[in-house]
């Protein structure tokens, strides 16, 4: 008796320890975040002692898969029209929250000649022209207009400038900013049109230079966040986090604008 009972006190201390132990909190998020997200992860997971598990794509892309049923908890757009799509389909808890304002980069391999400020397309317009010469063919990235509003956005400065039909035979797509951004560091790019908080970060190629974009031109890039239908304490526990002062101060730290920030140049 005394054995059996040892034995059964032994299977519940094996056990015991599994019940407690909640499954990683899962989150989709833009990949113009991913730096600045893992930051805020790794401080959250140490303070709380919560795993989170992120996935980094495009925002179009997550919002479609959300809809058609994908087990995440938490979706963190670099757009908010995704969050409203979703919102208004009943896979939300709240109407989400903005927790930035992003902003668009020129971005090229160092060594080139990088554009002034003032005129950030210059290296655009070269490109053009040397490829209407027979010059030369340097490739110009820019995120998949049609799912990703980094992609939106580069679209809409290219027409604002009136180089978009122009640039079409140079454009190569990434399936988000964040291979668009590696598009634009490749040998055969002249560069391209990303996430400024990409071109910022230290965790970019360090041979990387950049010029910010004016954000007259394009339309502004308020970024939100949202429960999804379905998550648990542990995703509200980030959600509640990634509104505080040390999540705000870090997405600052990389290159984000205040989420109601009204401030153009």
């Amino acid at each position: 008796m005394i054995h059996w009972r040892l034995c059964l006190v032994m299977s519940l201390l094996l056990w015991w320890p599994l019940v407690g132990q909640a499954e990683p909190l899962r989150v989709a998020a833009a990949s113009n975040v991913q730096f600045a997200l893992e930051e805020i992860a790794a401080r959250f997971e140490a303070e709380e002692g919560i795993s989170v598990r992120m996935t980094f794509g495009s925002s179009g892309n997550f919002r479609r898969q959300i809809a058609q049923g994908a087990p995440f908890e938490l979706f963190i757009s670099a757009d908010e029209a995704y969050v409203e799509a979703l919102h208004d389909q009943g896979l939300t808890l709240d109407d989400g929250v903005r927790y930035a304002r992003g902003r668009l980069a020129w971005i090229q391999r160092s060594g080139k000649t990088l554009p002034d400020e003032s005129t950030p397309l210059s290296a655009i317009e070269a490109a053009v022209t040397a490829y209407q010469r027979d010059e030369a063919r340097e490739r110009i990235a820019l995120a998949n207009p049609e799912h990703a509003p980094y992609g939106v956005a580069a679209r809409q400065v290219l027409e604002h400038a009136g180089l978009w039909q122009e640039m079409q035979p140079l454009k190569v797509i990434g399936e988000n900013v964040a291979q668009a951004a590696q598009f634009a560091l490749s040998d055969d790019s002249r560069g391209g049109l990303v996430a400024y908080s990409l071109a910022v970060s230290p965790n970019l190629d360090e041979r990387s230079e950049f010029v910010p974009i004016s954000r007259d031109w394009h339309e502004p890039l308020y970024q939100r966040m949202v429960l999804l239908d379905g998550a648990g304490d542990a995703a509200r526990a980030f959600y509640a986090y990634l509104q505080g002062d040390e999540a705000s101060a870090i997405f600052d730290d990389h290159g984000f604008d205040p989420p109601d920030s009204l401030e153009d140049d």
